[in-house]
């Protein structure tokens, strides 16, 4: 089935829709397992090994069915909207806790691919990631696809047109931001640092509260996660304009160099 869907072509009827979207959530759409793993500071995601899904041959092909499906030349969004709506993704991101890695994967390109077919669906799907997001720093501080969905978020915020809209901006300061202040920040960081610099480099206006945000949510005594927010600094300042670092000079510098007097600090 895969190799057809994906060397001939069309195959894809209007028949097809609801029968490959309902094979794929019949197949795929469960209730997850308990966590096996530790949450928040106590996980490590080298020495913590992954729960895998021991159904992992049967839904691989399933999913890769189902991304050729989507990636097909014959795919029309128009005839997939009756089958692809709002339940299907809110039921598709409640899979990205899933702990098995390969899974997270398969997840992040077929939900990339769907932002990036149905117009309609976008603001939902960011509303809906902006929603696990808060419940993840201010409730559960446990979600395994967290990185995944920082990685998706990086290629959207690429993608805004300028000037950003409102909801972009809140979204930033009170979504994305926050996100530094979780005990697993180390699971997550690189993908949330590029998504923060992808915003600074659309609009460098916004430089000012995001430095003077990761100020307050500096880290006062764990160094491994203070050479995180240095890191993320270094990337903001190979971006920002003169004008701009200006006006964050002053409290940047005090506050790195408070650091840097701290016994516990230490670079290396």
């Amino acid at each position: 089935m895969v190799e057809y869907v994906t060397t001939q072509r069309g195959v894809i009827t209007d028949a097809i829709y609801p029968e490959a979207v309902n094979m794929f959530a019949i197949n795929l759409f469960r209730t997850l397992p308990p966590s096996s793993n530790p949450n928040g500071a106590e996980f490590d995601p080298e020495e913590d090994e992954p729960t895998l899904e021991a159904a992992w041959p049967h839904l691989q092909l399933v999913y890769e069915f189902f991304l050729r499906f989507l990636e097909s030349p014959d795919f029309q969004p128009n005839s997939a909207k009756k089958y692809i709506d709002q339940k299907f993704v809110l039921q598709l991101l409640e899979l990205f806790d899933s702990e098995d890695p390969r899974e997270r994967d398969f997840l992040k390109t077929t939900l990339h691919r769907i932002y990036g077919k149905f117009l309609g669906l976008r603001a939902y799907i960011r509303k809906q990631i902006n929603n696990i997001f808060y419940s993840f720093i201010y409730e559960t501080e446990h979600h395994n696809g967290i990185a995944e969905l920082l990685e998706i978020l990086g290629s959207i915020i690429n993608g805004f047109a300028l000037p950003l809209k409102d909801e972009h901006k809140v979204f930033l300061l009170k979504v994305l931001l926050p996100l530094h202040k979780v005990k697993s920040l180390s699971v997550y960081h690189p993908q949330l640092a590029y998504c923060v610099v992808q915003f600074l480099e659309k609009d460098p206006s916004l430089t000012e509260p995001v430095i003077k945000c990761l100020l307050k949510f500096w880290p006062k005594t764990h160094s491994p996660k203070e050479v995180m927010f240095l890191n993320e600094l270094e990337e903001i300042l190979d971006v920002i304009e003169p004008a701009e670092f200006q006006k964050v000079m002053e409290p940047l510098f005090f506050s790195v160099g408070e650091m840097c007097f701290k016994p516990s600090f230490s670079s290396g």
